[in-house]
């Protein structure tokens, strides 16, 4: 089992950039591949992005690629979330979630590929 804890969320203008942080706890961080989702109010969960085992394939969503980047540090047993030129609409609560896979590469875009979740962290951008 593993533990996620969310970090790094806040109120920001639009334009500017966070770096959401989730540190993993408990069993090894790099049997897991790792995701980002996001949930606004009254709408469901979506997919933001995600990052293999080894850090080597990633995927984005349409409305934040070019913008936000996945990166991890297995050494720290922490996945990052750089967020740039942040829009209005990408306010919601951010989650990360952790899925154990035995291939190195492999990435996954659905929320029921994850086994497990942080509680969130808030990002609000106001125009």
């Amino acid at each position: 089992q593993v533990q996620l804890v969310e970090s790094g969320g806040g109120l920001v203008q639009a334009g500017v950039s966070l770096r959401l942080s989730c540190a993993a706890s408990g069993r090894s961080f790099s049997i897991y591949a790792m995701g980002w989702f996001c949930q606004a109010p009254g709408k469901e969960r979506e997919f933001v992005a995600t990052i293999s085992r080894s850090g080597g394939n990633t995927y984005y969503a349409d409305s934040v690629k070019g913008r936000f980047t996945i990166s991890r540090d297995n050494a720290k047993n922490t996945v990052y979330l750089q967020m740039n030129s942040l829009k209005p609409e990408d306010t919601a609560v951010y989650y990360c979630a952790a899925g154990a896979v035995s291939n190195i590469v492999t990435i996954f875009q659905r929320a029921y590929e994850y086994h497990y979740w942080g509680q969130g962290t808030q990002v609000t951008v106001s125009s």
